[in-house]
Order: C-alpha cells, then sequence, then structure tokens
C-alpha cells in the first residue's frame, strides 16, 4: 500500500506568549500544499522495519513514523514490539524547513495502520496530539485555524488556490530554536509582540505574518532576502512558513509563479519548488493514492 504525506504551509503564525505548560499560545493558518512524502507499507516477517531515502533522516525511535507506529501497535492491544510490517519512506519534502514533512508522514502512518490494526480514529488522534502538535492538521487538510499549541484545530472555508514558489535555504532551522530566538528576542525587547488582530474564521491576508520570521531573519538575514525577492516577482503574500526555513510566495498564475521562481533561483536562493495549494476534498482524496 503507498499513501502520500501532503506538506503544509503557515499562512499566518502569531504568538500570544507561553503557556503554563511551557508551550507556546498560537493562532496559525495552516494551508496544505501538494509537495508530498510516499510511504509505502506492506507486510514483512519480523520485527517492525523503518526505511528512509534520505540518510539524514533516523529511522528509530527519533523518526515520528516509528513513533507513531509503536503507538498504533499499543494501543491496538498488542504486546510487545511492533512486526509483520515494514514501511519505507521517500521524502520530498525538505527537512527542517517549516513544511511539516515529518507530522504528516506521522499522521499517514496513523490512519493506515488504524485501518489495519482496528484502531478508531478519536484514539488515532489522541495519539497524533501527543506526537506533536502539528500532527492532528494533517488529519484534517486544506486551510484550517490552529489554537492552542497549534492542536486545535477549526475547519474554515477553503482558500483560492495558489501556486507556491518555495525557497529553500542550505540551512536548517529546528522548531526549538525558532521558539528560543523568539524568547530571546522578547526578553531583550527586540522587536514586539501583536496584539491588535484576533483571529477571524475567514483569513484576512492583510494578518498574515508570521511572528517567528523576525527572530529566525536576525540570525539568517537570507529569509528576509528571499522574502523580499518574492514580493518584487509579484507574489501576493510572502514569508516564511512555521519554524522556518523555507519561505514561500503566492501567485494566482502558474506562469508567474515559474518566471518568480527563476528568477530567485538566479538570484538569492537557488534551491527552489513550485507546488500548489490543496482544498481539503483533494488532499483526502489523493491522500490514499
Amino acid at each position: 500500500m503507498r499513501v502520500q504525506a501532503f506538506g503544509k504551509i503557515n499562512l499566518s503564525l502569531r504568538v500570544l506568549g507561553t503557556r503554563a505548560d511551557g508551550f507556546h499560545e498560537l493562532r496559525t493558518c495552516f494551508q496544505s500544499i501538494a509537495l508530498h512524502d510516499t510511504l509505502a507499507i506492506r507486510r514483512r516477517r519480523g520485527l517492525f522495519r523503518l526505511t528512509c531515502d534520505d540518510p539524514r533522516l533516523p529511522v528509530d525511535n527519533r523518526n515520528l513514523v516509528a513513533r507513531a507506529v509503536r503507538a498504533v501497535w499499543k494501543a491496538s492491544g498488542r504486546s510487545g514490539s511492533p512486526r509483520d510490517l515494514a514501511i519505507d519512506l521517500v521524502k520530498r519534502i525538505p527537512i527542517a524547513a517549516g513544511l511539516g514533512g515529518g507530522s504528516s508522514d506521522a499522521a499517514a502512518a496513523l490512519r493506515v495502520l488504524g485501518r489495519i490494526w482496528r484502531v478508531d480514529e478519536p484514539r488515532l488522534r489522541t495519539i497524533a496530539r501527543r506526537l506533536g502538535a502539528d500532527v492532528p492538521y494533517f488529519f484534517e487538510g486544506g486551510t484550517v485555524l490552529g489554537l492552542g499549541r497549534g492542536d486545535v484545530l477549526v475547519p474554515l472555508p477553503d482558500q483560492p488556490s495558489w501556486w507556491v514558489v518555495l525557497a529553500l535555504p542550505e540551512f536548517g532551522v529546528s522548531t526549538r530554536e525558532a521558539y528560543e530566538w523568539f524568547d530571546s528576542d522578547r526578553e531583550k525587547g527586540v522587536g514586539s509582540l501583536f496584539r491588535g488582530h484576533v483571529a477571524k474564521k475567514t483569513p484576512d491576508p492583510f494578518f498574515w505574518t508570521n511572528d517567528l520570521q523576525g527572530p529566525v531573519a536576525r540570525r539568517h538575514p537570507e529569509i528576509s532576502r528571499i522574502a523580499a525577492a518574492l514580493r518584487r516577482d509579484g507574489a501576493r503574500h510572502a514569508a516564511m512558513s512555521g519554524s522556518g526555513a523555507a519561505v514561500f510566495g503566492l501567485f494566482s498564475r502558474r506562469s508567474d509563479a515559474f518566471r518568480a521562481a527563476r528568477t530567485v533561483a538566479a538570484g538569492v536562493c537557488p534551491r527552489i519548488l513550485v507546488t500548489r495549494t490543496l482544498s481539503r476534498s483533494a488532499c483526502r482524496r489523493l491522500a490514499a493514492k
């Protein structure tokens, strides 16, 4: 069985403060994109094995897919270690880019193994929240408002279809780094927290921004240069996605997106991908293929 695990961008990410549990209180707008990883799930005698075509990605319990497999195995009432299963992961979503690849891979594994091992969806969603704040989003897809840690989800009307230019700097940014830099800058009075906007049910591009972009760009100025280049080349909106380091630009027309991709690749960032946004229905329909 082969399943697709789609990436995401954050159209907006507001950090409202620090919660009592130590996590940050967020207001974020997720959006599915067509860029995807593929999980080939097959029967294999013996203990569970995970492989990946990207050698940089660990395939032990540090990998969210491996942790998802173990969690569903346990939730199904089985004892011992997972067995008689193998997953071959083909990575196309860049690592440490803020595009949700690891979380989407885990959600895809949860959905499939839930069917195989007969674990109902409410329990799968509980497991998803334990695995990571972004994992529950990938049970929804499309345009979704994320509250709390980003795991309290409010499905929104689908945005118009956009062509998405993804610029991928040579460096990566971990989620932990991005939030540590945000907290450090806030304590030093660098930048400011946005206080004037209460998230609406319909996202308004006027308020689309990413509160993590400033702290990350102060350490990696390339982020600001890439976003500015995308805006100069006609992007309706350009920003860092999530905790970075990928920067996206939204375009209404395919021709405009590919023209901007060529210009940015020749100038500020040679690693470029062009993809599209996905509606909720398209995301769910394609995920099982």
